[in-house]
């Protein structure tokens, strides 16, 4: 029976043929021009793109808005986050929220909000069972909400 299987080898190697000019290319300007040789290649070198690199993740993102929401509403567990973080960056918080929100799984949220809530401090139990408390119903509240 032969073999029907269909090979692409020839673009295949055009496009690795390109792909290695291009890098040699880029590495020659390295050493005729050192580091201004990404002038050539970024447009606005002098912008703020390495300031607001990633800004598009987060200001088109409506889980962050919604979590955002919900944590300055009146909302008594979001009046109680806000008094657990005091004067921490309740915008921080919803970001990190969001991300931890994307883990599949239930335990390893638990976990990931309890110690996005404690920034890792050192708690005594009894601060634990409420930490708990406070990061089950962030959770069952932001499960109604998302």
């Amino acid at each position: 029976m032969a073999n029907k299987r269909e090979t692409h080898t020839y673009n295949d190697v055009n496009n690795f043929v390109e792909a290695l000019a291009i890098a040699r290319q880029m590495q020659q300007n390295w050493l005729t021009y050192g580091v201004d040789f990404v002038n050539f290649y970024v447009e606005d070198i002098d912008g703020d793109w390495l300031e607001t690199w990633g800004n598009d993740e987060i200001l088109g993102n409506s889980r962050l808005d919604a979590i955002k929401e919900f944590l300055v509403s009146d909302d008594h567990v979001a009046v109680r986050v806000r008094e657990y973080l005091g004067e921490r960056s309740l915008f921080d918080f919803a970001v990190n929220l969001e991300e931890y929100w994307s883990n599949p799984e239930v335990y390893d949220r638990l976990s990931a909000v309890t110690n996005l809530l404690t920034c890792d401090q050192n708690l005594e139990h009894a601060d634990d069972i409420r930490l708990l408390d406070l990061a089950n119903s962030l959770l069952v509240k932001l499960a109604d909400i998302l």
